[in-house]
This record gives C-alpha cells, structure tokens and sequence, in this order.
C-alpha cells in the first residue's frame, strides 16, 4: 500500500494534484487506515496515469471523468473529437505567431502580406526608412478600405521600383528629407519626378499612371500622412505642379492654361 506521497512519485505528479484530482472525483478518495493515513494500492498508480496523460493532452478535467468511463468505442470516438479540436487550436496558434512575427518585422499587422514585401524591397533597394514609413502609412488605409485590389496595385509596384529611375528618385527624396522647403535639391527632385511621370504617361497611357480610383476623402488622408512624415513632399507637390503634374496619392496632369 502506498502513500499519497509516494502515490504521487510514482505517477509523476504532485501532491497537490492528487488532491486536486480527488476534489474534482477523477481519482477515488481511499479510507483511513488505523493510524489515520489514506493508503493507496496499485490500481489507484495506474487511473492516476491516466488522469494525467489525459490531462497533459489537452483534454478537460471536465471530460476525464466520462473518458475514464467510456468503453473502447466511445473512448476512440471522444479521442478523436479532441484531437481535431487540438488540431484547429494549433492552426489558430500558428496564425497568432505568423502576426506576432509581422508585428515584431516593423510592419503593421493591418498589411497584407505582399505589401510587407514591397515595403522590405524597398529597404533591400536602400530607400529611406521615412520615405517607407510614409509608403506603409498610406498603404495602411488604402488596403483596408479596397482590400481586393492590392495584389493589383501590388504588381504594379513591384513593375514600378524596377525602373532604376524611380529608385534614384526615391533616393534623392530620402537625402531631401533633412533640407529645408526651400533647398535647391527639391527643384531636382520635381525635375526627376515630372520627367519620370511624363515618361510613363507617354509610353504606358495616363490610366497606368494613376489608376487607384481612390475616394477624395482617403486621397486626403493619405496625402495628410504623407506630409506629416516627409514635410518637403508638400513642397516638392507645389514644384511638381509647375511642372504638369499635381497630386501626391493620386496624380493628374494639370490642363495647361
């Protein structure tokens, strides 16, 4: 016979948790013997294994009692309906730890995933991290309001940044970013912009140029974010419209006149 102590040891668990299992009626209380103690026989080691190893499964306390009771089939039947249960809390897991991983990666968890990796191409082209603080700051609004339309925008992008012009663009701005409104270096970057937009504007179309269709209340928005990260972008729009163009988030050829 055996006491709680060594009950316990041999099932690998604590005291505590034989008296746990015993207040919640999974393990049977024995009686006193003569000298006050609870004495445990060999059968009470086993069905506490199994209180534990079902335990350690993930199954609830609540549900022991009746596995420890069902005979094979239903034994089976009720393991099986647990396991699929384990199985979804696993993917549910999975999901939480790929947004912890965006999340601790800098990027928000409110962007897609193809957006993340337009926002870490541009890191690997060296654009600054402001002028990418203000691409993922845009993106941010403009993903959940159209959510069906990035992996669209997205290809473009990506069709965009492989045009070395844009990136020494995107360069330039980055080193602008320290001057102020009225440094010479603004005046180049509208010179670069507008020949990189008419450039495009000619051989793609005006429509490849700005196709967004984005509402004018979230076009403000995101010219707000923009000019609030990179105050020199609402200089640079001004120069930009002497030159043809207007618009941050959504640019449009100005009508001469």
């Amino acid at each position: 016979m055996l006491t709680i102590g060594e009950l316990a040891s041999y099932a690998g668990v604590t005291v505590r948790a034989v008296r746990h299992y015993h207040a919640k009626g999974l393990l049977p209380e024995p009686e006193r013997d003569h000298s006050g103690y609870r004495r445990y026989d060999a059968g009470a080691v086993v069905e506490l294994i199994k209180i534990r190893t079902l335990a350690e499964a993930g199954v609830p306390l609540a549900r022991v009692r009746e596995l420890l009771q069902a005979d094979e089939e239903e034994f089976a039947a009720a393991i099986a309906d647990i396991d699929k249960r384990l199985r979804a809390e696993i993917r549910q897991r999975q999901r939480h730890r790929e947004q912890i991983a965006r999340l601790a990666s800098g990027d928000s968890l409110a962007l897609p995933p193809q957006v993340v990796e337009y926002l870490d191409r541009l890191r690997a082209l060296g654009v600054d991290e402001r002028i990418i603080q203000v691409e993922r700051d845009g993106w941010i609004p403009l993903a959940a309001h159209s959510p069906e339309r990035v992996p669209e925008w997205m290809a473009r992008k990506q069709e965009q940044i492989a045009d070395p012009q844009l990136i020494d663009f995107y360069r330039t701005l980055g080193q602008a970013l320290d001057r102020p409104g009225d440094d010479p270096r603004l005046v180049e970057l509208a010179d670069k912009l507008a020949a990189y937009i008419t450039r495009t504007a000619d051989e793609q179309g005006e429509d490849y140029v700005d196709d967004t269709d984005i509402e004018p209340p979230l076009v403000k928005l995101m010219d707000t974010l923009a000019f609030d990260t990179a105050p020199p972008a609402r200089r640079l729009i001004e120069l930009l419209k002497q030159r043809g163009w207007t618009g941050w988030t959504k640019l449009e050829r100005v009508a001469p006149g």
